[in-house]
C-alpha cells in the first residue's frame, strides 16, 4: 500500500518549474538542480510530490552522514547492481548508459544531498556536463545554514548546480492552508500568530498542530510552546553553556525581543556580558543588532524563547518577570512582565491594566487597548467586572480592525448577561461584518437599556456606533444627530466624542453642508496631529476632500491614513483610506497605482474580516480592468465585490457601480440600467444622490439616452442637475452635462448640446480629472459626428482618443478609432467592393462582421437600431450579399479581441 504524498502548500510555482524542466531535458539536455531552504521548509515534500506525480522512470537516493566516506554510495542507491569505476568521468559514462536504458526522460532525486559522498556528486556533475544528449533531470536537496552539514560538500554542490531553487518560508495564508489540511481551522489572526511563532517553517507548523490539542486553537491568543524537537535542541544547547551564558539566554528570553544589553546584564546579574553573549550567539540561542551585535539583543526566534522559558520552570520564570518589571522604564512593558508573573487573579494589577487601557483608548490605540483589557479580564475576580472588561476588549478588537478575532470571541460574549455594553459591542461587530438588520436590533436594544445619566460613557459609545451605522446607511442627517449626542454626553475630548467628530463631517457633507464640514475637519486636524485618532481624522478629511474635487489634498490625507504601524492604528480605517485613495488615483489617471493600492489591501481585507470595505476596494479594480479590456480580471473582481451580503448602502452602491461600469465598458446599456435601478429608489434622507459622493447619476442617464428613453432621461436628470447647481459642485455638474449633452444631441438640438458639452469641459478645467475629460470629449465627438459635423467631430474624438490612450483605456481607444473611421476623414480605401461603402456603412459592416447584434452596433456607434438596419440593407445591396455570415466572409477574418 503506497503512502499518501506529503502535504504541499504554496509550492505550485516551484513544482511547475521543476516539471517544466523535466519536460525540456530531452530537447535542451540534462540539468542538475539544487533545491534549498532552511531546515524544515519543505524541500523533501517538494521533491517527493514531484516524484509521485511523475509517470516516467524515477531514480531515488538519500544522503546519510555515515555514508559520506563510502565511495559512490549515492550512485549505488540510484542504480543498484551497477559497477561504477573510481574515476568520476568514467563513472558518469556508466551512469549515462544506465539512464538511457530507462527510455523516457528520467527524474533523479537525491534528498539530503549534503550527506552525499563527493564521488557521487562529481559523477552526477560529469554526466550533466559531458553527456548533453542524456534526458535526465537531477534534483538534489540541501538545507540552508545547517552548521553540521559538511562545508566542502555543500560548496561542491553549489558549484556544480545548473540551477538553484530556494524555498521561502510560508506566509500566514499558507499556514492556514496547512492547518486546514491537518483538520484544524484557524481564523486568520491565529494563522498569522502561528506563522510568526514558527517563522513560517512547515515542519514546525505541522509539529505544533500535531502536538497541541485541538481545543488549544479555538482561543484568540493561546500561549504557543516550542515544538518538541526545538525544545529538545534548546535544552541540550543550554546544558552545554557556561552558567553565565545560560543566565544571559534566560534573561533575554524573559525580556523579549529588542532588549538593551544593559537591561539583560542587570537581570542576569552579569558584570561582563560580551563573552557570554558570544557563546549564546554561537549556540544559536540569541541574536544581536547594532555595534558589535550587542546594542539590542533578542531570542533567536519565538520558538527558542518559548523553549527557554519552559526550561526555566514556572516559578523561576515568574520570579524573573517580577524582577524585570522593576528594571524596565516603559509602563507598558512593566505591566506585561507583571501579567506574565501572575497566573492567578490579581485585582490590583487588573485595575492598573484597565487604567492603562483607558489611557490608550484616549489615543485611539485600540489594538493595545484590546490586549490590556483581555489581560485585565483574566486577572479580575469579580464576575460582573470580568465580563465588562472582556466585552470592552472585544469592542477594542473591532476598533483595531480585527473583526475575525472579535468574532472568535462572540460565543463567549453572547453567553454573558445582557447589558447595554454587550449589545453595543455585538452591534458594532454586526456593522463591520455588513449585517444591517442585526446591527439595528443590537444597537436599538443597547440604547433601550442604557441609562445615559448614570452611565454616560456607555451611552456615548452606543451613540458612536449609531454614527457608524448611519454612515454605512448613507444617512447624513442621522449621522450628525447621533454624533452631536455622543459629544454632548462625554465631551469632545473623550474617545467616543473624538471618533464621532471624525465622522461627523461626512454626515454634514451628506446633507449639503460641505463648508461647515471642512471647517470642522480643519479644527480637528489642528487638535489631533499624531496617533491613531489622527488616522481617523485624516481618513475622514481625505474622503471629504475627494467629494469636493480637491483630489490632491485628498490623496495626501488618505496616504497618511493608510499605515497602521503607529500607535495602534486601525485596520478598519486603513481599509477605508485605501478604498478612497484608489478612487483618487483613478480620478487622476494613475490607474496602475490604483490597482496596486487595491492589491495591497487584499491581504488585510481577508485577514481582518471587515467585509464592509470589500465592494469599495474592488469597484476601482473592476472599472480599471474593464476600461483596459482585461475582462477576466474585471469579472474576477466583480465577483469578489458582490460576494456575500450587501445589506448596507455603503456596500451596495459601489457594488452596483462596479457592475454598471463593467457593462458600460461593454456597451451593454440595458445591463447598466438594470445594475443601477436599485439606486434610483433611494429613500428620503439618503446621501446617495448627494453630488460628489457616488458618480452614478450620469452613468444611469447616459444609458437611458443610449437606450432611446429620452423622456425618462429628462425626468431623471432634472433634479440631479438642480441639486448639483445648488451645491456648486463642479465635477458633478460636468458629469451630468455629459449626459445632458448626449440627450440634447439625440433630440437634434445640436447648438444646445454643444453649449452643454463646452460648459462641462470648462467646469473640468483645472481639475485633475483626466478620465472625466476624456469621457465628455468622447460623447461630444459622437454627438457632432451624428449631426454630420465630421471635421469638428474628428478633432474632438481625436482629443478623447489621446486621453484614453494615455490612461491605457484600450476599450475606448478602439471605439474612438472606429468613430474616426466612421467620420470618413481618416479612411484608407483598399478593397474596391468595400470602397463603395460610405464611412458610416464601413463602421457598421465591421461591427456586424464581428458578430455584434444590431442593438449592440447601435449602442457602439450612437445610432438608432432602425438606422443600423437601414445601413445594413444598403451594405448588402452594394456588396451583393444577403446575410451576416456572407458579410463576415467579405470583410475577412476578425479578432474577438477587438470586441468591447
Amino acid at each position: 500500500m503506497t503512502s499518501a504524498p506529503p502535504v504541499l502548500v504554496a509550492r505550485d510555482l516551484e513544482l511547475a518549474d521543476l516539471e517544466q524542466r523535466l519536460l525540456r531535458v530531452g530537447e535542451h539536455g540534462p540539468e542538475l538542480v539544487l533545491v534549498t531552504g532552511v531546515a524544515g521548509v519543505g524541500r523533501s515534500a517538494l521533491v517527493e510530490r514531484l516524484a509521485v506525480r511523475r509517470t516516467g522512470p524515477v531514480l531515488r537516493a538519500r544522503g546519510a552522514a555515515w555514508e559520506t566516506g563510502r565511495r559512490n554510495a549515492v550512485l549505488h542507491q540510484l542504480l543498484p547492481g551497477e559497477n561504477f569505476p573510481d574515476d568520476p568521468v568514467e563513472a558518469a559514462e556508466v551512469f549515462v548508459r544506465a539512464v538511457a536504458a530507462e527510455g523516457d526522460p528520467v527524474l533523479v532525486v537525491v534528498d539530503d544531498a549534503h550527506w552525499s559522498d563527493p564521488a557521487s556528486v562529481q559523477t552526477l556533475s560529469s554526466a550533466v556536463q559531458h553527456h548533453r544528449a542524456t534526458a535526465a533531470l537531477i534534483v538534489l536537496t540541501v538545507p540552508l545554514g545547517d552548521p553540521d552539514a559538511p562545508a566542502d560538500t555543500v560548496a561542491l554542490l553549489r558549484r556544480v548546480a545548473t540551477q538553484v531553487v530556494t524555498l521561502s518560508p510560508l506566509g500566514s495564508r499558507a499556514v492556514g492552508e496547512v492547518a486546514a489540511a491537518h483538520g484544524v481551522v484557524l481564523h486568520p489572526s491565529m494563522a498569522e500568530r502561528l506563522c510568526e511563532h514558527t517563522g513560517g517553517v512547515p515542519r514546525h507548523v505541522v509539529d505544533l498542530l500535531d502536538e497541541l490539542p485541538r481545543a488549544a486553537w479555538a482561543g484568540l491568543e493561546p500561549d504557543l510552546p516550542a515544538p518538541a524537537l526545538v525544545g529538545s535542541r534548546v535544552r541540550e544547547a543550554l546544558r552545554d553553556l557556561t552558567p553565565q551564558a545560560r543566565q544571559l539566554v534566560q534573561a533575554v528570553a524573559v525580556l523579549g525581543a529588542g532588549s538593551s544589553i544593559h537591561e539583560v546584564a542587570r537581570l542576569a546579574g552579569l558584570d561582563d556580558v560580551l563573552a557570554p553573549l558570544d557563546e549564546a550567539r554561537t549556540a544559536g540561542l540569541v541574536r544581536g543588532s547594532g555595534p558589535h551585535q550587542a546594542a539590542a539583543v533578542s531570542p533567536a526566534d519565538s520558538m527558542v524563547r518559548a523553549a527557554v522559558l519552559d526550561s526555566m520552570g514556572c516559578a523561576a520564570a515568574a520570579e524573573a518577570h517580577r524582577r524585570a518589571a522593576d528594571l524596565v522604564d516603559d509602563e507598558g512593558r512593566r505591566l506585561a512582565h507583571l501579567v506574565a508573573a501572575s497566573p492567578l487573579p490579581d485585582p490590583r494589577l487588573a485595575d492598573r491594566l484597565d487604567a492603562a487601557a483607558v489611557e490608550r483608548a484616549a489615543e485611539g490605540a485600540w489594538g493595545a487597548v484590546a490586549s490590556l483589557l483581555r489581560d485585565a479580564s483574566r486577572l479580575t475576580e469579580d464576575a460582573a467586572r470580568r465580563e465588562e472588561r472582556l466585552t470592552r476588549a472585544v469592542d477594542a478588537l473591532i476598533g483595531a480592525g480585527d473583526a475575525l478575532g472579535a468574532a472568535a470571541l462572540v460565543p463567549e460574549v453572547e453567553s454573558l448577561r445582557e447589558t447595554p455594553l454587550r449589545n453595543a459591542v455585538l452591534g458594532y461587530l454586526a456593522i463591520v461584518r455588513g449585517r444591517v438588520s442585526e446591527a439595528e436590533t443590537r444597537l436599538g436594544r443597547a440604547w433601550q437599556l442604557v441609562n445615559a445619566e448614570r452611565d454616560p460613557d456607555v451611552a456615548a459609545l452606543i451613540c458612536q456606533r449609531f454614527v457608524l451605522h448611519a454612515l454605512c446607511r448613507c444617512r447624513g442627517g442621522d449621522l450628525v444627530a447621533w454624533a452631536d449626542r455622543a459629544i454632548e454626553l462625554v465631551g469632545p475630548e473623550a474617545p467616543a466624542g473624538v471618533e464621532a467628530a471624525a465622522i461627523r463631517g461626512l454626515g454634514l457633507a451628506g446633507t449639503g453642508r460641505t463648508a461647515e464640514a471642512l471647517d470642522g475637519y480643519r479644527d480637528l486636524g489642528q487638535r489631533l496631529r499624531h496617533g491613531a485618532q489622527a488616522q481617523r481624522v485624516a481618513m475622514g478629511t481625505g474622503w471629504l476632500h475627494l467629494v469636493v474635487d480637491d483630489v490632491d489634498e485628498a490623496r495626501a490625507d488618505l496616504e497618511s491614513a493608510v499605515p497602521t504601524t503607529f500607535l495602534g492604528g486601525s485596520s478598519r480605517i486603513s481599509l477605508w483610506a485605501r478604498g478612497w485613495l484608489a478612487r483618487a488615483q483613478f480620478a487622476t489617471g494613475e490607474w496602475d497605482l490604483a490597482l496596486r493600492t487595491v492589491l495591497e489591501a487584499d491581504d488585510l481585507l481577508e485577514r481582518s474580516g471587515i467585509v464592509l470595505a470589500r465592494p469599495l476596494l474592488h469597484w476601482t479594480a473592476v472599472q480599471v480592468h474593464a476600461l483596459r479590456g482585461d475582462w477576466d480580471a474585471a469579472e474576477d473582481r466583480l465577483r469578489r465585490a458582490e460576494t456575500g451580503a450587501q445589506d448596507y448602502e455603503l456596500m451596495r452602491v459601489p457594488s452596483h457601480l462596479a457592475r454598471a461600469q463593467f457593462h458600460e465598458a461593454r456597451a451593454d446599456y440595458a445591463a447598466v440600467l438594470r445594475a443601477l435601478a436599485p439606486l434610483t429608489r433611494s429613500t428620503e434622507g439618503s446621501s446617495i444622490d448627494e453630488p460628489g459622493f457616488w458618480p452614478w447619476p450620469d452613468v444611469y442617464a447616459n444609458a437611458l439616452v443610449l437606450e432611446g428613453r429620452y423622456d425618462d432621461a429628462e425626468d431623471f436628470l432634472a433634479p440631479h442637475e438642480e441639486r448639483a447647481r445648488a451645491r456648486g459642485h463642479r465635477s458633478a455638474q460636468a458629469r451630468l452635462g455629459y449626459a445632458r449633452g448626449r440627450l440634447l444631441g439625440a433630440q437634434g438640438r445640436l447648438d444646445e448640446a454643444r453649449e452643454v458639452f463646452e460648459a462641462s469641459l470648462a467646469l473640468l478645467e483645472g481639475l485633475p480629472l483626466r478620465y472625466d475629460r476624456a469621457r465628455v470629449n468622447f460623447a461630444f465627438g459622437q454627438t457632432l459626428r451624428r449631426a454630420g459635423k465630421r471635421r469638428e467631430a474628428d478633432a474632438v474624438i481625436s482629443t478623447a482618443r489621446d486621453s484614453y490612450a494615455a490612461l491605457g483605456a484600450t476599450t475606448y481607444v478602439r471605439r474612438c478609432e472606429r468613430e474616426l473611421k466612421a467620420g470618413g476623414l481618416n479612411v484608407v480605401r483598399t478593397d474596391r467592393a468595400v470602397d463603395e461603402l460610405t464611412p458610416q456603412e464601413q463602421a457598421v459592416s465591421t461591427l456586424v462582421a464581428k458578430g455584434l447584434t444590431n442593438r449592440e452596433v447601435a449602442a457602439e456607434l450612437f445610432l438608432s437600431v432602425k438606422t443600423v438596419q437601414y445601413h445594413l440593407t444598403r451594405i448588402y445591396a452594394k456588396l451583393g450579399i444577403r446575410s451576416r455570415s456572407e458579410l463576415a466572409a467579405v470583410r475577412g477574418p476578425t479578432s474577438g479581441a477587438d470586441l468591447p
